[in-house]
């Protein structure tokens, strides 16, 4: 797809890859760009749309009332969306014992605003006989997360439902894509060691134009770095001597872990 004429919507977008997103669209000539970000970045957001002619909305994508209504907004502004960029997410700590709000919030960011969405659009899309759904996972989705497993848990499940979106609606007019970034500098990237960012650390800009060479291909994996294809060719390889190597990582980047 070529975003030129297009309406297009973008979560998470007063920074990062979402901020990089939106100004892209625009600059491609989307007929409409609706940036979305909650409330406690409304100031920046509101910058973003300013600079891009666009429409600012502020939402928390874990909540479905929020998401139906971002999507009313952009409809009443612009007419049917044609592309859902879902980039919102957030970064919280711990293994099996963070907390049960750790959890929940990372299931709702990272998997439910996916679903919220795709509830109001695919009938749309489906009757308009095109649309396109881009979500975005991570790399840790692909492999894993070795300092938060709510993050690579729900990151891991994120990539399950975009799969499932391209069965299901993939022949039928809808494009889906899965943006499975390693490390990129953004609001998110936090000082000290990190096995993210083994293969370097890129800009937003970076990968906002990969999304868009992505798009016009319509390819469903979207990879900033390209040495995670291999990682997964390892993992599906032999997962025992993966799990293996990513102890060992684990070890040379943070430490053995103290206790359970």
């Amino acid at each position: 797809m070529n975003v030129k004429g297009k309406v297009c919507v973008v979560t998470g977008a007063a920074s990062g890859i979402g901020e990089a997103i939106a100004r892209a669209y625009a600059e491609a000539g989307a007929r409409g760009v609706v940036v979305a970000d909650l409330k406690t970045s409304r100031d920046r957001l509101a910058n973003v749309a300013g600079d891009i002619d666009g429409l600012a909305v502020t939402a928390d994508v874990g909540l479905e009332e929020d998401v139906k209504a971002l999507i009313a907004a952009a409809e009443d502004k612009y007419g049917p969306v044609d592309v859902f960029f879902s980039n919102a997410g957030l970064s919280r700590k711990g293994q099996e014992g963070a907390s049960d709000a750790d959890w929940d919030v990372s299931w709702r960011v990272h998997v439910m605003s996916h679903v919220f969405a795709a509830r109001v659009l695919v009938p749309g899309m489906l009757a308009r006989g095109s649309g396109y759904l881009l979500n975005t996972a991570s790399a840790a989705g692909l492999l894993a997360s070795l300092n938060s497993m709510p993050y690579g848990v729900t990151k891991n499940a994120a990539v399950a439902l975009a799969e499932h979106l391209a069965i299901q609606y993939g022949d039928r007019g809808i494009c889906v894509s899965v943006l499975c970034p390693q490390s990129v500098q953004t609001g998110m990237t936090t000082p000290g060691p990190s096995a993210a960012r083994v293969d370097g650390v890129l800009q937003a800009p970076e990968v906002a134009r990969m999304v868009i060479e992505a798009m016009e291909a319509e390819r469903f994996l979207i990879l900033s770095h390209p040495q995670v294809a291999e990682y997964m060719l390892r993992k599906a390889s032999s997962r025992e001597r993966w799990l293996a190597g990513m102890r060992r990582l684990r070890d040379k980047i943070y430490g053995p872990p103290q206790s359970a």
